[in-house]
């Protein structure tokens, strides 16, 4: 890891209701080891995606929400030139130092998903692991796809990863996984604790408990997200003509084996490409 994020004091029992209150993302370092097994599969598919459904070549790539910035540094290691946005200062901090201490070169701003604006258009733009889901409203995920629409030049694609809730799925659910990193042992545990389905929105709470041979640090952040269906995303996407369905896959980023967008479908990867601003 290519810091020690800031410490969380030992939680008594005010300073657990406090630990509640804590952003998980402005724990970049610790937020990387606990997603980073995702981020080669995730880098080869975008790469492979750009050559299949572009026309011409991609050279210069764009993430808005880029968090740590994991695909960031991966895909400038690979040659492209990238710009990212996100609007947690931590994370971007975190993201530079990464950057100069790899050599790499990555222009990075502070951004929001639903209104930012990139300097000359990009290739093509990607954002895989449900940073969508964090704007809550219709209107925000229309503008955040019209601002993508505008960075994009006609012809480049959008790759767009969230999970979908599918009609049977039950409303609480609880995931749990273990990273490490030299003498870091990470420990999460991701739950769905609160479903709204007629505003559409979910809670969900992240509890993580870090292990290093200097100290123990638990880490609790809860927050909300956007639900969708398969139906809703096709309305949506109906309502943004800017963007034309390619294809959809799931996690799995098998290039080879696109999926159906049925009622089936959990984790969806979608690839729209940009009409123009023509259409």
């Amino acid at each position: 890891m290519d810091e020690h994020p800031p410490r969380v004091r030992r939680q008594t029992r005010s300073a657990k209701r406090q630990a509640r209150r804590v952003n998980w993302y402005d724990f970049p370092a610790y937020y990387d080891l606990a997603v980073r097994w995702e981020t080669r599969a995730e880098a080869d598919f975008i790469a492979s995606a750009c050559k299949r459904y572009v026309a011409f070549p991609v050279r210069r790539l764009f993430e808005p929400g880029c968090g740590s910035g994991r695909l960031v540094v991966a895909l400038a290691q690979r040659g492209y030139e990238l710009t990212a946005c996100d609007v947690n200062e931590h994370a971007l901090a975190y993201l530079r130092r990464k950057l100069d201490r790899r050599g790499l070169v990555a222009k990075c701003f502070r951004g929001d998903m639903a209104d930012f604006s990139v300097r000359g258009r990009v290739d093509s733009a990607f954002c895989t692991f449900n940073s969508f889901r964090h704007l809550l409203t219709e209107g925000q995920a229309r503008r955040h796809l019209e601002c993508v629409a505008r960075a994009v030049r006609p012809g480049g694609i959008y790759i767009l990863g969230f999970h979908l809730l599918p009609l049977d799925v039950a409303e609480e659910s609880e995931e749990r996984w273990r990273a490490k990193h030299g003498s870091i042992r990470l420990h999460a545990t991701l739950r769905v604790v609160h479903t709204d389905r007629q505003r559409r929105l979910e809670r969900l709470r992240m509890n993580l408990l870090v292990r290093s041979p200097r100290r123990s640090q638990r880490i609790v952040s809860e927050f909300p997200l956007r639900m969708y269906t398969a139906a809703q995303f096709r309305r949506l996407l109906q309502r943004v003509r800017q963007w034309e369905l390619c294809d959809v896959y799931d996690f799995w980023y098998d290039i080879r084996r696109p999926r159906r967008l049925d009622d089936v479908i959990t984790d969806a990867v979608f690839v729209l490409r940009n009409r123009g601003a023509g259409c």
